[in-house]
C-alpha cells in the first residue's frame, strides 16, 4: 500500500500531466530551422488563391519568392504536416516551414501560436471545413494576426476551405455543404450560411470565392451566394470568383494571372434578383460572367481583363435551372 505522502505526490503528478496536456491545444510541425529571420517587407500585396484539390507547384514558387524566402507558415484546424517537405523542397530561401493545426478557440488565443504567425514571411490557409476557421478563429487573435500580416503585405494563400475565407464575403458552411440544385431551388435554405469580414484582403472586398467550380458542378451555388448577399442589402452589386480544382490565381496589387490545368470564372450582378425569396427557386437573369483559361490577367480593381484575355458570357437562373448565352449553352 502507498504511504499517503507518495500517493499524494503521484495523484499531483497525474494531475500537473494533465493539466500540461490540456494547456497545449494546438499541434506544431516543422522542417528546417525554425529560428525567426527577418526579411524586407515586400512593396506590393501578393495572394494566392487556389481551387483544391491537387496543390499547384508553380503558385507555391510564386509565393515563395514574393516573401523572399524565411519561415513559411500553414494553418488549419484538422490535417496533417502534409505541406512541410513539400513547401520546403522548392528551396528559394526558404528556412523553414511550419504547420501548425489550430482546431479551437483557445490554440487560437495561444501565445505561441500567435509568435509563430506574426513573424511569418508567407502564410498559407490549407483546405478543411471554412466552418472550423469560423467558429473557432473569427474574432481571436489569430484572426488580428492574419491581419496584420496583410497589413504589412505578406503573401498570404489559401486553397478550398482556405480560399473560401479570403473574400469579404463566405459561405462559412455552418450549416454544412450544399449542391448547386440545392442553392437554385431554395435560396433560403439553411445550408446557404453566409458571412461577411473574416479578413479585409486588398483586392477581395465587395467579393464571395468558392472551389472545385469544376469538378463539383458549383456555378449554381456561387451565383445562390451572389442572389443573397444583394437581396439581403449587404450591397447593391458584388463580385464572385469561381476557381477550377488543380487551378491557381497569383495575385499581385490586384492584377491576377491563372497558373494550373483549369479555369477561373469572374462573375459580377446586375441588379436585383427577380424572384429570390425562402422554398422558391431563384430567378436571376444576366450575371456577366469572364472565364480566364489561359494566359494573360485580370484587375479585381477594375473587373476586367487585359488583352482581350478571357471569354465573356452571360449566365441566368430562370426558376431554379442555369442557362448561359456560350454557343451550346455551357455555364463554364
Amino acid at each position: 500500500m502507498r504511504s499517503l505522502p507518495a500517493l499524494f505526490l503521484f495523484v499531483m503528478s497525474l494531475c500537473v500531466s494533465a493539466s500540461a496536456q490540456s494547456a497545449k491545444q494546438y499541434q506544431f510541425f516543422v522542417v528546417g530551422d525554425p529560428t525567426n529571420v527577418t526579411r524586407p517587407q515586400p512593396a506590393q500585396p501578393s495572394l494566392v488563391l487556389m481551387g483544391g484539390g491537387t496543390d499547384v507547384d508553380d503558385a507555391f514558387r510564386w509565393m515563395i519568392q514574393k516573401a523572399g524566402g524565411g519561415n513559411f507558415v500553414v494553418i488549419r484546424a484538422t490535417g496533417t504536416d502534409a505541406y512541410n517537405p513539400y513547401i520546403y523542397a522548392f528551396g528559394n530561401g526558404v528556412t523553414s516551414v511550419e504547420t501548425l493545426i489550430i482546431p479551437n478557440r483557445a490554440a487560437a488565443n495561444d501565445p505561441f501560436v500567435l509568435e509563430r504567425v506574426r513573424n511569418a514571411e508567407a502564410l498559407w490557409i490549407a483546405g478543411g471545413d471554412q466552418a472550423d476557421y469560423w467558429e473557432d478563429w473569427k474574432g481571436t487573435p489569430l484572426q488580428a494576426a492574419i491581419q496584420g500580416l496583410a497589413n504589412k503585405n505578406i503573401p498570404i494563400g489559401g486553397t478550398s476551405a482556405g480560399l473560401a475565407v479570403l473574400s469579404q464575403y463566405v459561405f462559412n458552411a455552418l450549416n454544412g455543404s450544399i449542391t448547386s440544385p440545392q442553392a437554385l431551388s431554395n435560396p433560403y435554405d439553411k445550408s446557404v450560411s453566409l458571412g461577411r469580414d473574416f479578413l479585409a484582403l486588398p483586392g477581395m472586398g465587395n467579393m464571395i470565392s468558392d472551389m472545385h467550380l469544376d469538378s463539383r458542378d458549383r456555378m449554381g451555388r456561387l451565383v445562390t451566394f451572389m442572389a443573397r448577399i444583394v437581396n439581403d442589402g449587404w450591397t447593391p452589386m458584388t463580385h464572385g470568383i469561381g476557381i477550377d480544382v488543380e487551378t491557381a490565381l497569383l495575385v499581385e496589387n490586384g492584377n491576377a494571372t491563372r497558373v494550373g490545368n483549369g479555369s477561373a470564372y469572374f462573375l459580377n450582378t446586375v441588379g436585383i434578383p427577380e424572384v429570390c425569396k425562402p422554398k422558391t427557386p431563384l430567378t436571376y437573369r444576366n450575371v456577366g460572367v469572364q472565364r480566364l483559361s489561359g494566359g494573360g490577367s485580370f484587375s479585381l480593381t477594375n473587373w476586367a481583363s487585359y488583352g482581350s484575355s478571357t471569354v465573356n458570357y452571360n449566365i441566368s437562373a430562370i426558376n431554379g435551372v442555369l442557362s448561359s448565352t456560350q454557343q451550346g449553352g455551357s455555364v463554364y
